[in-house]
């Protein structure tokens, strides 16, 4: 199985049975769902007569089917728990009422492993961003719902909210779990997780901050594995420099069950920034 279909598996079992993601190699849209994208591209003007810039993104926006509930959670609970994208630096004491350790996580699905570990570690803050508004407001809901005080979500492209919003020096943990594969090679520049990605992510994270990664496809896991040893500054906790046993802290979802199941592998990574 691959990790798109996986991750179609995942959706489709959550209790809210949404749509599931576009199957890889489907029809690309900019980001702001516009026009079909060539390339992964997405095109910006940056002043009139300005040369076009290119940035590739790692994921393929589809808004998918919104529940009245979960559409009812992004226009009442947004304002509440939502962080609009803007290129300034945020201040994470202020948006979480307290000094404390922050969890960011890339793509956070449906939510409910992301609020799993928010409710178990509630003396962290808990940062997400995530492309596809049924799960956004899916998680929105399941913050009021578990009364959760400690998460926040955003609504971005992962890579410009490191860069332009997320301080040096800030995160205890990055969490990246179950990354679109782009299974195809002349696809894997679409990639999130490539060296480039885990230089800006090591900048973000403090002293001793951890890096966790997992994946379903063993290929990309050999990949991420590759890329993080070669950073020199990241250690990888694995004692033998590959994988580490699924820790405690990340919840085991109902689509690695069923894949366990039916034999199939999922890879663990977790790297600390020296």
């Amino acid at each position: 199985m691959s990790g798109t279909e996986s991750r179609e598996d995942s959706v489709r079992e959550t209790e809210l049975h949404e749509e599931a993601r576009a199957a890889d190699g489907g029809e690309e849209t900019e980001l702001n769902g516009g026009a079909p994208a060539q390339d992964g591209g997405q095109e910006s003007p940056v002043g009139e007569g300005a040369v076009r810039m290119r940035h590739v993104v790692s994921y393929v926006r589809r808004e998918g089917r919104l529940t009245r509930g979960q559409s009812r959670a992004l226009e009442e609970l947004w304002p509440e728990y939502g962080i609009p994208y803007r290129e300034e630096m945020l201040d994470l004491p202020q948006i979480f009422g307290r000094e404390c350790p922050v969890i960011f996580e890339i793509g956070f699905g449906m939510g409910r492993s992301f609020l799993d570990m928010a409710q178990a570690e509630s003396c962290a803050g808990f940062l997400g961003t995530e492309v596809h508004r049924p799960g956004i407001g899916a998680c929105l809901m399941g913050i009021r719902c578990r009364f959760l005080t400690n998460v926040r979500v955003m609504d971005h492209d992962a890579v410009e909210i490191l860069k332009n919003m997320i301080p040096e020096n800030s995160l205890s943990r990055i969490q990246v779990f179950f990354p679109d594969p782009w299974s195809k090679k002349k696809h894997h520049k679409r990639r999130l997780i490539q060296k480039d990605f885990l230089e800006l992510a090591v900048s973000r994270l403090i002293p001793g901050g951890r890096i966790h990664m997992a994946t379903d496809w063993q290929e990309y896991a050999e990949s991420m594995r590759d890329t993080g040893n070669d950073c020199p500054m990241l250690r990888n906790l694995s004692a033998t420099g590959d994988y580490v046993p699924r820790p405690a802290e990340r919840p085991l979802t109902k689509f690695e069950e069923r894949g366990l199941r039916l034999g199939h592998g999922v890879w663990d990574l977790i790297f600390e920034r020296i």
